[in-house]
């Protein structure tokens, strides 16, 4: 089989090839088209295929990360939206919950308040009311009222609406008929039903997670479908995937339906990426580490498989939602952070970025903010004459300036000043570690810390020793790792089912019917993608909760025909992580089964291991020696000193040979930096292993 990956970044556009029957593999990088993210993509295949000789009709499977929707929440810039809900229950969506994205502000924006998915305007309202627990109708749904909000919604030049009945996700035959009669009235119009998206209990986050839904969904359909003919205009007759949230890859088709499930399409595709790394140097606890120029995107994989993000902490620009995703978190640090005094006095680095233009004042562009990496150039971190493989130069008179402007600012040296602005933002990204970690009872001494993005490896010895965690892995192109991760995994579906029951008066007959109802849907929804079902893979779980909890724990449920033996086993495996995530656990209390989970996995092919040419010399690797500023040992307060630091070239290096530090390893897509207390190898498997000295 022959694969590309293609991870669309704000600067650059990673392209992958891969042939699984050979064994070989192709990277390039072209940069980013903002007005239309589809021409990188198309350039970027077209030009990768060119310089490698290979024919784009024989490529077998396009796999694409897009930020289409990220964009689109993030810059508030979605299709005019439109809600038909039931009456009454106009303003669910503005309400929320009690909880507020800062408890104890008073000046806080309230994202659903300030920036509504949808106008109080354009939420229309219908007679029709189902009951719970059982969904039996106790209001019709009234069709002319239906017809007449559609035909309102159309004079206002509304481009989406979001169909969100109460109760839909017991009965979704209301919602499915409003649908129906909205495509009568308006056929050009995106219709989205919540019992669709996200069928389960919670109305302002299904609500909400449908609205997002309806706002990003006229601008991935048309997106995806450009792209997808643009493609086959090339002469490309690939299958077109693309990355979701949850790790895994869907049709165009499925994408332009529910586009709201790529919203973290990027960032999954790197922790499958470090995921991959991982593997590469026989490791399965990783913490996965991309920083790019604005950002840094935060994994956790444990005991080889990804941490998947519960109700309570999925929110996307301060949206909640309730789609599958794997547990990222983002803060705003990154090469192009801008370090500052804010106005209580206080030295802060980021999150307002220089961004691409300018940039940093060492990219020659006219910046004039000091940044993360002018600091990383004052301190001979990065050499100024073979960044980005010598194709760049950085302009040190530059970033000197900046920085001693901030310098004079807080009474400091030029060169605490710029060991200042990484020790500020390594704690930054530390303390989101730990939040990923510590605080849902994992230890990061116990993981690897697998670094990547142009600014992950040069960041992270210093990350890692300020979490105890013992070694650091930069992967084999940490530039276009996410690029990698989207050809290293499989078709990837997601169905949910609230079924409330407790632990004193459990159905396990009723559960393994709705398990097998689940899987007879994801059977059917392959079969339309071209895969039977002897090639799915299917995973169970549920979401738990002590009675009277407001969140739940997510277990897996076993195998096989459930039985009393199988609901014994998921109470057990709940209590068992409440006290690994808590630190305690209520024995006599009752549990409460919230929703089923099923995951259908089919196989796609995928990239192999990367094959290793065998390495030169240190002689050979060598670029040059020269001055770099570190601390002295591995305290903080250690002075700063100028080290004599060699600078190697990363794909010149030794096999299977230990180094020591201060080094400096170059290569054309990041720059890795190794402290003096710190050793490493280069893995005949393809990875740079780094020792952390602490």
């Amino acid at each position: 089989m022959r694969l590309i990956g293609v991870d669309v970044g704000g600067t650059f556009t990673d392209v992958v090839f891969a042939d699984t029957d050979s064994g070989t593999s192709t990277i390039h990088k072209v940069p980013t088209t903002p007005d239309d993210p589809s021409e990188g993509v198309l350039n970027g295949i077209l030009q990768l295929c060119e310089r490698a000789e290979i024919d784009a009709a024989s490529i077998d499977h396009v796999l694409h990360g897009t930020t289409t929707a990220t964009n689109a929440v993030l810059e508030y810039d979605g299709a005019k939206t439109g809600m038909v809900t039931s009456q009454n229950y106009r303003d669910i969506v503005h309400i929320g919950r009690h909880q507020r994205p800062q408890h104890y502000s008073i000046r806080q924006e309230i994202p659903w308040q300030d920036r509504p998915l949808v106008k109080r305007r354009y939420r229309l309202t219908v007679p029709e009311r189902l009951s719970a627990p059982n969904g039996d109708v106790l209001t019709p749904l009234d069709e002319d009222a239906v017809r007449a909000a559609a035909r309102k919604l159309k004079a206002e030049g509304v481009e989406a609406v979001a169909v969100c009945f109460l109760f839909s996700y017991l009965d979704p035959r209301h919602e499915e008929r409003a649908r129906d009669l909205i495509l009568e009235e308006y056929p050009d119009c995106f219709v989205t039903t919540s019992s669709n998206v996200t069928p389960q209990f919670r109305e302002f986050e299904r609500f909400t997670t449908t609205a997002m839904n309806a706002f990003v969904g006229p601008k991935v359909r048309r997106y995806v479908s450009r792209l997808d003919e643009q493609l086959r205009a090339k002469g490309l007759k690939a299958d077109l995937h693309i990355m979701g949230s949850n790790g895994g890859v869907a049709t165009a088709t499925m994408v332009a339906e529910r586009p709201v499930l790529t919203l973290l399409s990027g960032p999954a595709a790197g922790v499958l990426g470090g995921a991959w790394a991982g593997e590469l140097s026989g490791r399965n606890n990783l913490i996965t580490f991309d920083i790019g120029g604005t950002s840094a995107d935060i994994g956790i994989v444990a005991d080889g498989r990804f941490a998947e993000a519960t109700a309570r902490d999925t929110w996307i620009a301060g949206y909640p939602l309730m789609v599958p995703m794997i547990d990222i978190h983002t803060i705003g640090a990154g090469g192009g952070s801008i370090a500052h005094v804010d106005e209580g006095g206080a030295f802060r680095v980021g999150p307002k970025s220089a961004g691409a233009r300018p940039g940093p004042a060492a990219y020659g562009h006219g910046g004039t903010e000091p940044t993360v990496t002018d600091a990383n150039v004052v301190l001979g971190r990065l050499d100024t004459k073979a960044f980005l493989g010598g194709e760049m130069g950085l302009d040190e008179v530059a970033a000197r300036r900046v920085i001693a402007r901030l310098a004079e600012q807080l009474g400091m040296s030029e060169l605490e000043t710029a060991e200042g602005i990484l020790t500020v933002v390594n704690a930054n990204m530390a303390n989101a570690i730990r939040g990923r970690t510590v605080q849902k009872g994992l230890d990061p001494r116990d993981f690897s810390l697998v670094a990547f993005g142009g600014g992950g490896p040069a960041q992270a010895v210093d990350v890692a020793a300020m979490l105890g965690i013992p070694e650091v892995i930069v992967p084999p192109a940490p530039g276009i790792t996410s690029a990698v991760g989207l050809i290293t995994t499989d078709m990837k579906y997601d169905l949910l089912k609230t079924a409330f029951q407790i632990s004193t008066q459990p159905d396990p007959a009723r559960i393994d019917g709705d398990f097998q109802t689940m899987q007879k849907t994801l059977v059917d929804q392959f079969a339309k993608d071209g895969i039977g079902e002897g090639e799915i893979q299917f995973e169970r779980g549920a979401d738990l909760r002590y009675v009277g909890q407001g969140y739940e724990l997510r277990v897996a449920f076993p195998a096989g025909k459930v039985d009393d033996a199988a609901m014994k086993a998921v109470f057990k495996a709940f209590e068992e992580k409440h006290e690994a995530e808590y630190g305690h656990l209520f024995p006599e209390s009752p549990i409460e089964i919230v929703n089923l989970r099923m995951t259908g996995l089919g196989v796609m092919p995928k990239i192999g291991k990367p094959q290793v040419e065998e390495g030169g010399s240190l002689e050979a690797a060598l670029v040059r020696t020269g001055a770099c500023v570190f601390r002295e040992g591995a305290e903080a307060s250690g002075a700063l000193k100028e080290f004599d630091t060699a600078y190697y070239r990363r794909d010149r290096l030794p096999l299977d040979t230990w180094i020591e530090g201060p080094a400096v390893i170059l290569q054309k897509d990041t720059t890795t930096v190794v402290r003096p207390q710190d050793s490493f190898i280069a893995e005949r498997g393809g990875n740079i292993l780094i020792k952390v000295g602490l």
